[in-house]
Formats: structure tokens, sequence, C-alpha cells
């Protein structure tokens, strides 16, 4: 019986300074891992969609809580001063849901510019919402306070042929961003002027 008691207590004392390791490893590394996904995951679709700024959006960003949501802000410069915000909202897609990252111009509310971030598209079809030029400058100069839907629901957006459920997903990520940034406003452009 005392033989088990031992065994018992190194395995949970084992266990206690091996989940502390990893927690501490853990811990040490969330921002340097945050920051590989923003570079390689986000960061193409931000750095397009803020073309021409004078800064660095990926350096310069701020996080803002929305209710139960933690959302990334990343700040565009023009001329030097900070006129520009660009944040990831999601829409179902077909295959998933569909990583949008959309700028607003704060002073116009206007899109700046729009890109997808992540899918789960078809390859070829729906994952054209990523790589289709057209489909993404519709929206540049678009009021962002709006719902956006396909022409075929009465809306405004062009669909992109043979990927109406993708391009659904896109219509209804922006929409999403519609609803934070008129939320947030007030917030974000406190926050761009610190």
């Amino acid at each position: 019986m005392r033989e088990m008691l031992k065994l018992f207590l190194s395995v949970v004392i084992f266990s206690a300074v091996a989940g502390g390791l990893l927690t501490a490893l853990q811990n040490s590394t969330r921002e340097r891992i945050e920051y590989q996904q923003l570079l390689f995951v986000k960061g193409p679709a931000i750095l397009q969609i803020l073309d021409g700024c004078t800064n660095d959006p990926l350096v310069d960003r701020f996080k803002l809580q929305d209710g139960e949501t933690e959302r990334s802000f990343f700040i565009g410069k023009f001329d030097g001063k900070p006129t520009t915000i660009a944040f990831e909202t999601y829409g179902g897609g077909f295959g998933g849901d569909i990583g949008v990252m959309v700028a607003v111009d704060v002073e116009s509310d206007k899109i700046v510019g729009m890109g997808v971030t992540t899918h789960s598209e078809t390859p070829g079809i729906g994952s054209r919402a990523k790589t289709d030029k057209a489909f993404s400058r519709q929206f540049q100069g678009m009021e962002i306070a709006q719902t956006f839907k396909v022409k075929s629901d009465g809306g405004q957006v062009d669909a992109i042929s043979g990927a109406t459920v993708s391009s659904k997903g896109v219509s209804a990520a922006l929409t999403t961003a519609s609803q934070v940034y008129q939320r947030l406003k007030s917030e974000i452009v406190k926050k761009m002027q610190a």
C-alpha cells in the first residue's frame, strides 16, 4: 500500500511540474506565434489592401474587446496621418468560414480594400474569392455602413461565376464588418489618435 502511495505521489508531482513547464512555454511563445500567424496568414491581405501606406500596419496595431471577442485592428497611415483601419471578420462559405480582411477610411467611412485571409473553398471555384482581383475591387469606395448581398439576392455584389455560396460568405463577412465598425468606431478613432 505504501509503495502505491509513493508511486501515486510521484506521478502527481511529475504531472504538476510538466504541466507548469508546458504552460510557461506556451505563455512565453504566445506573442511570437501570433505574430508569425499574422505575418504569413493575414499579413499578405493586410499589406495588399493598405498598399501605399507609409507605416508598417503589422506593427502599428491594437486590440479592442467586442463583447466576447477580442479583435485586432491594423492602422494604415497615409501622408503621415492614421486614416485607415483594417480588421478581420468571417462569413460562412461552401467549405466553412471565410476570413475577410477589410480596410476602412475612418474619415469617409468607405471601404479602401478587401482581401480574403483564410478559406476552405473548392480550389479553382470558390477559392477565386481570394484571387479574383475584379471581385475584390468592386468593394472599393463602397460605404461600410450597409448590408452586403449578392445581386441574385437583391444586393449590390457581383458574385463570382460558379461560386455564389463563396460570394455570399464574403458578403456576410463584410456585413459583419459593417456592424463591428459602427459599434466600435469611436473607440477605434481614439486608439488611432493615441
